[in-house]
């Protein structure tokens, strides 16, 4: 019976779907199964369960299992990438493999000729098996098993005795490069740090804000150079440039969830002790498409920041630390205001996503085009909005002021820890009160937290000692934490959500600017007003709402 007729006998699948299928297995020459899957007819769970119904298979969970090492090393990581299986024991001479495609037979009796064993299959899901072989046999395991073949086993052995662009290019190695970058997409890494040290070179993915060690092979390190040279490459560098630092740019598509996605990876190469140490900034261009409801932003920020991005003039800031989603939310502003009667003009540097509808332009500085220099030039493109990536110095927050006192509203963020400091900064750039004081508006501060995972998420009754001070617990009793699972790689968060504070700037605030207040006290006056939502009180919020956890809230905000 075949796994069709199967499925439609259990009731997963209707005869519509089945001839939907159909047809399309006729177009493409894929398998059924996988056509079913890929238009989301069915589940794939519900296929190895069909699967392991029909072939009299144990289907197994590839996360449950722990392996003896000598199990693992009984299959090569090569044979274990290229036929997608791996050993999970060795009973009475028969090696127990598990396998997502049951229907590749021929596979066994190569495994059967490798470890001189009995075969038996197992099944098990495609991605988790997929999760299993690159714990165990690291990422990028195959590619490595195969340039290591004849190398001797010396921490600096490696492709040092070639021509360096050749190595660069060789195949293996590129293939080797994009599994990192994949890998990384695919664990929504916002960073990717590789980083060289005497005898070993380490790759870290930055999740959620936390960095954490990537499962790479030991033999990783006797390839970092044609790594770092690939890289280079990619990003358009000078590979014979070790002695100072360069900064490029890669774009790449990546198969996520389901769907291929678009990424631009900021990349920053520094020689170091050791050799050259490399960071990949991580921008998905999806990003770019959030609104400023899907980053979070309470009623109480978002009603009064919508009225003051559709002002004609003056000027709003957005602040917060790197990574902070800064770039994001001005984007989402962006987004909102943008039409055919609205002209918009950004400078930022990098321009980190592309908008439609919004003329953008990247600073240069080695001719010039600088923040100020280009707000400058843009005031003669007649915008109604303007964008500056940053305001960094006197220079360019006096050009800001400027634009937004003859009729432009100024979008733009600075790096500071909350909104009513973004008025101190500027006066300890040197611009005068009177200056701050009638052309800021408002200032958006933020940071992100770690939300909640959705698939170990559990109540439990929390310890008034485990609490800050005046905070109220929900009526219920009860707040949330995550378990930690594999999908969140068992921290208990997956994915982050904005954190906001607004502060408008009222007559009484504007008076305290011009008499050159301290942040506190400009913050009790607006708080006493009723015109600051303060970082803290939208965190705590989140975590009654069962977001995000109070001790996270608490390590966002207080560090």
């Amino acid at each position: 019976m075949g796994i069709g007729t199967l499925l439609l006998e259990r009731g997963v699948i209707s005869r519509e779907d089945l001839d939907r299928a159909l047809r399309e297995q006729r177009a493409t020459g894929e398998r059924l199964d996988k056509v079913l899957i890929r238009l989301g007819m069915v589940d794939r769970s519900e296929v190895l369960r069909a699967l392991g119904e029909q072939l009299h298979m144990e289907v197994i969970d590839p996360a449950e299992l722990e392996v003896d090492d000598a199990v693992l090393r009984m299959l090569p990581a090569k044979i274990v990438y290229r036929q997608h299986c791996a050993p999970i024991a060795r009973e009475n001479g028969t090696l127990v493999v598990a396998t997502s495609d049951p229907l590749e037979l021929a596979a066994a009796d190569e495994l059967q000729m490798l470890t001189g064993c009995a075969i038996e299959f197992v099944l098990a899901d495609e991605e988790e098996l997929g999760k299993f072989i690159r714990t165990h046999y690291g990422v990028g395991g195959g590619t490595l098993d195969e340039l290591s073949e004849g190398m001797e086993d010396a921490p600096d052995a490696g492709l040092e005795g070639s021509d360096e662009l050749e190595q660069a290019q060789a195949a293996s190695v590129v293939k080797l490069v994009n599994d990192l970058l994949v890998e990384a997409v695919k664990e929504r890494a916002t960073d990717i740090h590789i980083e060289p040290y005497e005898g070993d070179l380490v790759v870290r993915y930055r999740i959620d804000g936390v960095l954490q060690r990537a499962s790479t092979p030991p033999t990783l390190r006797r390839f970092g150079a044609a790594i770092i040279s690939r890289l280079k490459i990619m990003s358009n560098l000078n590979i014979a440039e070790k002695r100072k630092p360069q900064d490029g740019r890669i774009s790449m598509r990546a198969r996520v969830e389901g769907k291929m996605q678009e990424f631009d990876l900021r990349v920053s190469v520094i020689p170091m002790l050791f050799g050259e140490g490399v960071v990949l900034r991580v921008l998905s261009k999806e990003a770019v498409l959030l609104s400023l409801d899907d980053l979070g932003m309470p009623k109480q920020v978002l009603e009064p920041w919508d009225l003051l991005i559709n002002r004609p003039h003056g000027i709003l800031l957005v602040t917060g630390p790197t990574g902070s989603g800064k770039s994001t939310t001005l984007y989402g502003s962006l987004n909102r205001i943008v039409s055919d009667e609205v002209k918009v003009i950004t400078v930022e540097d990098p321009v980190e996503y592309h908008v439609d509808g919004v003329n953008q332009i990247q600073v240069n500085t080695k001719v010039g085009l600088t923040f100020a220099a280009g707000l400058r030039s843009i005031l003669r493109h007649d915008p109604d909005v303007v964008m500056i990536g940053e305001i960094r110095d006197k220079e360019t927050a006096e050009t800001a002021i400027q634009a937004s006192l003859t009729g432009h509203l100024v979008f733009s963020t600075l790096h500071t820890n909350d909104a009513p400091g973004a008025a101190t900064r500027l006066l300890d750039m040197g611009v005068e009160p009177f200056l701050v004081s009638s052309s800021v508006e408002g200032v958006l501060a933020q940071r992100l937290v770690r939300r909640i995972c959705a698939h170990c998420k559990e109540s439990y009754t929390p310890e008034r000692t485990d609490l800050p001070l005046g905070f109220e617990v929900p009526e219920s009793g009860v707040l949330h934490r995550g378990a930690g699972c594999r999908a969140c790689r068992e921290t208990g968060f997956r994915g982050r959500v904005g954190v906001f504070e607004l502060l408008q700037l009222s007559d009484a605030a504007r008076d305290m600017v011009m008499r050159r207040a301290n942040a506190r006290e400009i913050a009790e006056r607006a708080k006493a007003d009723g015109d600051y939502y303060r970082l803290m009180d939208d965190g705590l919020e989140k975590a009654k709402a069962g977001l995000t956890t109070v001790p996270e809230v608490v390590r966002a905000l207080t560090v």
